[in-house]
């Protein structure tokens, strides 16, 4: 833990309803024995790369968000949706901006990470996500993170919320909203605004590029578990205030938007994601998907260069290898915390490193697992030209001590 930080994490008091009290969390063993077959618009076989895999936040918590009065349920009776078969037909094309609305299928997200520059000359990262997910008959079901990473206090906070009722019903756009924490936009042009406790932001994005379509038509594979729509919004001009214990101040800054949805439940032993937007203009993602064992077992990602274009990176086109480590005193979670990240198309070569080593989440309240999404800043080449940046790393389905 580094000297002076502060970690705070609570359950927001104005949770619409909360799941806390009807579930346990899964190991990873029984995570890993969940899945669903595909129910997409139509036939694809399974492919190299795959998609955000926050799903699993959808998957342990959400599943359960429509079963407020059930019993407590053991592992192994979970109700896990099952899918019909895909239709023969083809899938339907990513169309945006119809297609940033919310989706009546089983699993969706919409996801901000950035950073702000105030005018004060502090510096901080921020989360904020909202988790769609829907089973059966049951209502629709919410739940939403949002954290700050305070550079200057070297400070790291948290919150969360659930909430059931359908938001489905806007055409081209989305207004998510809980409490007072909500998201809206359409096309690019997005507002985000939430609270916790000495922390509160309101912010105005703008995209720079086109939206980025992951393994190169925006439809990734989950294997046996589904597939499932995936872009980004890589490079999101952000202008607003953040207020600090009630004192608002400008800010600027650069966002990263992920919008991921789909019939599909992801299961397994975690991930390692990194979103890294540097100082010339392209921007980064990347990911290791790992097995219940934390071996890696598919890699990908997308390079985007500085007019916009995407190349899709494979196995042998993404590398990350860890260096540093920091153990949570609160979980017993290990986490890796430096990365030397690798793409040898490009020829991008950059260290990359955590701002704070305490950034992780216990979300076991609302969606069930112990994660950690950190700001982090990389300094490097590329092309063989000094460059910088700053981006986003997310580390999931490492198993906590401590329960």
């Amino acid at each position: 833990m580094g000297r002076g930080l502060r970690v705070e994490g609570s359950v927001s008091e104005r949770t619409d309803r909360s799941v806390a009290s009807h579930r346990r969390p899964l190991s990873r063993w029984e995570r890993a024995g969940l899945s669903v077959r595909s129910r997409m618009g139509g036939a694809r076989p399974a492919r190299g790369g795959r998609g955000r895999a926050p799903a699993l936040l959808v998957l342990i918590g959400l599943l359960l968000s429509a079963c407020q009065s059930a019993p407590r349920l053991e592992p192994r009776s979970l109700p896990v949706p099952t899918a019909p078969a895909a239709s023969p037909t083809a899938a339907a094309a990513v169309s945006l901006p119809r297609d940033d609305a919310p989706h009546d299928q089983l699993s969706e997200w919409w996801y901000y990470t950035g950073h702000l520059d105030a005018a004060s000359g502090a510096s901080y990262g921020f989360e904020l996500v909202v988790f769609q997910s829907i089973r059966g008959r049951g209502p629709v079901g919410y739940a939403a993170h949002y954290a700050i990473t305070d550079q200057a206090r070297g400070r790291f906070v948290y919150d969360q919320r659930t909430a059931v009722g359908s938001q489905i019903g806007k055409a081209d756009s989305f207004d998510l909203a809980l409490g007072d924490w909500r998201m809206r936009g359409s096309g690019g042009r997005d507002q985000l605004s939430a609270s916790l406790p000495g922390y509160a932001i309101d912010l105005a994005l703008q995209s720079q590029k086109p939206a980025a379509l992951h393994d190169q038509d925006g439809l990734v594979s989950f294997g046996p578990a589904g597939d499932s729509y995936y872009y980004s919004r890589t490079r999101m001009d952000v202008a607003g205030s953040i207020a600090i214990d009630g004192r608002a101040e400008p800010v600027t800054g650069l966002a990263w938007f992920d919008h991921q949805w789909g019939n599909f439940v992801v299961a397994g032993g975690g991930w390692d994601w990194f979103s890294l937007q540097l100082d010339d203009r392209t921007e980064i993602v990347g990911q290791v998907i790992r097995d219940d064992r934390g071996g890696p077992i598919s890699t990908y990602g997308t390079y985007v260069d500085a007019e916009g274009r995407t190349t899709h990176l494979g196995p042998e086109q993404f590398e990350a290898i860890s260096s540093e480590r920091w153990t949570s005193p609160t979980t017993g979670v290990t986490y890796e915390t430096r990365w030397r990240v690798h793409l040898p198309g490009p020829g991008v070569d950059l260290d990359v490193r955590a701002v704070l080593p305490n950034q992780e989440l216990d979300t076991r309240p609302t969606t069930g697992v112990v994660y950690w999404e950190g700001a982090v800043r990389a300094l490097g080449t590329s092309g063989g030209r000094p460059v910088g940046g700053r981006g986003y790393v997310e580390l999931a389905g490492r198993q906590p001590s401590v329960r």
